[in-house]
């Protein structure tokens, strides 16, 4: 097997900065979107950390030399000398997707317990994954998240991918985070969600699946990254000139805001950033805790190699409209603030003089009441190109989670729809069969809409004003109170 691909990364380690203490990451896959990131992701992530297709190290001797700048242990889990194990979960209502991993060249990476299917299809139906197929799914797959959790020395959060449209990356997906966050309440829980898209979708009933998860979203998780095909639709076909973007080209894209997200926690850097630290400096409020991800540079090789890609020049790339992976204007709202992850040749230095700059753009801007905004991440070694891939190897890169009240039109997008259909009370037959009561629609729809006014609020809200200046008690006030549990 030919793995020449890896080189780039042992070349561009560095040896200059050391590892905080390794704290764990478990990952969790749901669904047929959930699991084809997955893929991606962990492609990805065996070519950062010098792992093979079957899970073996290519050299354990260089894996030692370089354990003082590489935290593998954060995604993997050691079984004998060489061997790496993801810390992860492959969860499916039926085993078609799951059984394409069975198949595939990293089958041998995978412990098969780890890979979790049903007989039945969730069917798009939210109803059907939560309360019919996802009850006699759950206690299985958390029993084998407990064990993951158990191998570890220092768990740090749990990471949940999965998408919104579907039965089981909605109903099933709702209920592990439920049952996540009544066992693991003080850990962190941060999922990358696909949402459901303006124009581009697979079912009928996706705008009900869409605002009941969203519904879950907003209780059991502490941060959302939130993403639709769209936009990443959008990107191949403009910037990345992908003449016609398949699933494994969006989900490559997917994959590297994972790793860049995470970079922090697996290498050294001069500024290091946990889930936590993440976490902490995204969400302002706990129900404002949906951020809308970019990464940078997202050019094709041809125009990467004459192009001079500085970080001031990423750094604004990062905050255009045309880079987001979400379908939102953000020119139309004001952020909050924003995790900016760096990878490569860059300096604190190259940092504080981009940030500087974008304060001073006048198309950018940021809420009054929050003056500082920016949390920022340095790490070494960029990111290896994938062999077939659509990024081009550069020395730098940039990611950005940006929490941004412009994320509101996302919601409002999926939720017109979700009115229409509602109305006519189309589809709801096949989801109250199923075990769901008619009323859960509603209250759906309604702490949807609470969340939109939330985000509004906090637009307005400015540094001279009380909560009570926006008229009565504001959404944002019970928002805060619901989040500390003093309602």
């Amino acid at each position: 097997m030919d793995l020449d691909y890896l080189a780039p990364l042992r070349s561009t380690t560095s040896p200059t900065f050391k590892l905080a203490k390794m704290r764990e990451v478990i990952s969790i896959h749901l669904g047929q979107c959930g699991i084809q990131v997955g893929n991606a992701c962990w492609e990805l992530f065996c070519l950062e950390h010098g792992v093979r297709p079957d899970g073996l190290f290519l050299d354990q001797n260089e894996c030692a030399e370089e354990e003082e700048t590489t935290n593998c242990e954060t995604f993997f889990s050691q079984a004998g000398a060489r061997r790496a194990v993801p810390r992860a979960l492959l969860v499916d209502t039926e085993a078609t997707v799951c059984d394409e991993v069975r198949k595939s060249g990293y089958r041998d990476m995978w412990h098969p317990d780890q890979i979790i299917s049903g007989k039945e299809d969730a069917a798009s139906n939210y109803a059907r994954g939560y309360y019919n197929l996802g009850k006699t799914l759950i206690e299985l797959v958390m029993n084998r998240a407990r064990k993951l959790a158990d191998g570890c020395s220092s768990l740090q959060g749990f990471v949940i991918y999965h998408a919104t449209g579907g039965g089981t990356g909605s109903g099933l997906g709702t209920l592990l985070l439920e049952r996540l966050a009544s066992e693991y309440g003080r850990l962190s829980k941060l999922s990358m969600t696909l949402c459901s898209s303006r124009y581009i979708g697979n079912g009928a009933t996706e705008p009900y699946n869409a605002v009941l998860a969203m519904h879950g979203l907003v209780e059991f998780v502490d941060a959302s990254v939130c993403m639709d095909n769209e936009s990443l639709y959008k990107i191949c076909l403009r910037h990345l000139e992908v003449d016609c973007p398949t699933y494994t080209n969006l989900n490559r894209l997917i994959a590297q805001v994972a790793s860049s997200l995470t970079a922090s926690m697996r290498f050294g850097g001069a500024l290091n950033v946990d889930l936590s630290d993440m976490m902490t400096n995204l969400v302002p409020y706990p129900r404002l805790h949906f951020a809308v991800p970019s990464f940078a540079p997202a050019v094709s090789a041809d125009k990467a190699f004459h192009e001079q890609l500085t970080v001031l020049e990423i750094t604004s790339t990062l905050f255009e409209c045309e880079s987001t992976f979400l379908k939102c204007n953000s020119r139309q709202g004001q952020f909050m603030a924003c995790c900016l992850m760096y990878r490569g040749d860059v300096t604190p230095r190259d940092v504080s003089g981009a940030v500087a700059a974008l304060r001073t753009n006048r198309a950018i801007r940021f809420v009054d009441w929050s003056p500082t905004g920016f949390k920022c991440g340095i790490t070494s070694p960029v990111a290896p190109r994938v062999p077939g891939g659509d990024l081009p190897g550069v020395v730098r890169t940039a990611c950005l989670a940006a929490n941004t009240t412009a994320v509101a039109q996302a919601f409002g997008s999926f939720a017109h729809k979700f009115d229409l259909m509602y109305a006519k009370r189309a589809f709801v037959h096949w989801y109250v069969g199923e075990g769901m009561e008619e009323g859960e629609f509603a209250e759906a729809r309604e702490d949807i809409a609470a969340l939109e006014m939330d985000y509004d609020e906090a637009g307005r809200l400015t540094e001279d004003k009380e909560w009570g200046d926006l008229g009565g008690v504001s959404e944002l006030r019970h928002a805060f109170l619901r989040g500390v549990g003093e309602v």
